[in-house]
C-alpha cells in the first residue's frame, strides 16, 4: 500500500472508531454524520484489506489486523498533534488556563497544598479544578478532558504517559493514650481496633465487604501473607478522617508515612513502623498522549515533579 492512497483524515476516523467500537458514537465525537463515518469505515476497510471492525454480539469488535494498528495510528496522531503545536514558549505568569487534576485523597493534600502556593508566585492567573478518583475515567484522560491523573495506580493504559513522583512506606498512627503505646509489636497490634482506609484506581466506588480479606488493599493483603488478620472497626476513604479518627484511644490506622504529614494535632499521635512487612506504594501521575507535546502542560508536569522530589526529600520521623 502507498502512504498516497492514505487521506490522513480516514486514521482519524479509525483512530475514533476504535476507541468508541460504534460508527454512531464514532461520528458524534467528529462531529460528522452517521452515514459520513460509515462510509468512512468502507473507504478503511479497502485501504486496509481487513474488516478492522466486526459486528457480534458484543457490539463492534476489532480484528486482530486492527488491534496491531491501533497503537501505530495513536502514535502517528500525537507525532502531527506535536507539528502542529504552535512553537511559542508557555508564559506562566500571563496564562489564565484551568488544569483539570485528578488527585486521589492521599495525593491532594499532600501535593497539591505546595503546588497552588507555587502557583501563587509564579502563575497567579492560573485556575485548579481538583477531580476526584469517582469523577474521572481513563476515557476522560485519553481525550485530554482531564490534564493528569496523580495517584496509585494497578493498571494503566499502554498509551499513556506515566511519571512516579515518589515511593511512601507503610506506618501506624494513633494515640498516645492508646493502651498498646508502649508495648506495640504485631501481637498487639492484631489484638488492636483498625481503621481501614483505601481507595485507589478510578471511577465510581462500591462498598467494601468485611468477609472479603484479600480485596481490601495493602495492608491487609500483607496480613494475608502471614496467615493474619485484623480486626477492622471502621471503614473510609478518607485519609485525614482516618488520621482524626485515630485520636479514640482504642483506633489504629496504618497508613503511607506521607499522609502522617497533613495537619494535624501531632502531638497528640504517635506514629509508629508498621510491625510487619508492608510492600511501599508508589504515587504516580499520568497523562493522554495528546497532551504530551503541549507546552503548557510540559510546564505543570515540571513543577509538580519538583514539587514531590521536594516533599519525597523530607524523610522519615518516627515517634520515640
Amino acid at each position: 500500500m502507498s502512504i498516497d492512497r492514505v487521506d490522513l483524515n480516514l486514521l482519524v476516523y479509525l483512530d475514533a472508531l476504535l476507541k468508541e467500537r460504534n460508527v454512531t458514537k464514532a461520528a458524534h465525537q467528529l462531529g460528522l454524520s452517521q452515514p459520513a463515518m460509515s462510509n468512512g469505515l468502507r473507504r478503511l476497510r479497502e485501504v486496509f484489506e481487513d474488516p478492522l471492525l466486526i459486528r457480534t454480539s458484543d457490539g463492534m469488535t476489532p480484528t486482530e489486523r486492527a488491534q496491531e494498528l491501533q497503537p501505530t495510528i495513536r502514535e502517528v496522531l500525537a507525532t502531527i498533534d506535536k507539528a502542529v503545536q504552535p512553537q511559542t514558549e508557555f508564559d506562566a505568569m500571563t496564562s489564565s488556563r484551568v488544569f483539570r487534576i485528578m488527585a486521589s485523597d492521599y495525593a491532594e493534600p499532600t501535593l497539591i497544598p505546595p503546588l497552588v502556593e507555587r502557583l501563587r508566585k509564579e502563575a497567579p492567573g492560573i485556575s485548579l479544578d481538583i477531580m476526584t478518583p469517582s469523577d474521572v475515567n481513563f476515557y476522560d484522560v485519553e481525550q485530554g478532558k482531564v490534564d493528569m491523573v496523580i495517584n496509585r495506580f494497578d493498571s494503566m493504559p499502554q498509551s499513556f504517559h506515566q511519571k512516579n513522583l515518589w515511593r511512601d512506606r507503610f506506618v501506624c498512627l494513633f494515640s498516645r493514650n492508646n493502651p498498646i503505646v508502649d508495648n506495640f509489636n504485631l501481637e498487639t497490634y492484631l489484638q488492636a481496633h483498625h481503621i481501614w482506609v483505601n481507595k485507589t484506581g478510578m471511577g465510581a466506588g462500591v462498598g467494601i465487604n468485611p468477609k472479603d480479606v484479600q480485596r481490601r488493599g495493602w495492608v491487609d493483603n500483607a496480613l494475608f501473607e502471614i496467615g493474619k488478620t485484623r480486626n477492622i472497626r471502621v471503614y473510609t476513604r478518607h485519609y485525614q478522617a482516618a488520621m482524626q479518627l485515630a485520636s479514640q484511644q482504642d483506633l489504629i490506622v496504618t497508613i503511607p508515612y506521607k499522609a502522617t504529614l497533613l495537619p494535624v494535632p501531632t502531638e497528640e499521635f504517635v506514629v509508629m513502623e508498621a510491625p510487619f512487612s508492608i510492600p511501599e506504594m508508589t504515587l504516580s501521575m499520568a497523562w493522554s498522549p495528546l497532551l504530551q507535546h503541549n507546552p503548557a502542560h510540559r510546564w505543570m508536569r515540571g513543577l509538580i515533579t519538583e514539587i514531590a522530589q521536594e516533599i519525597d526529600a523530607k524523610g522519615f520521623i518516627f515517634s520515640n
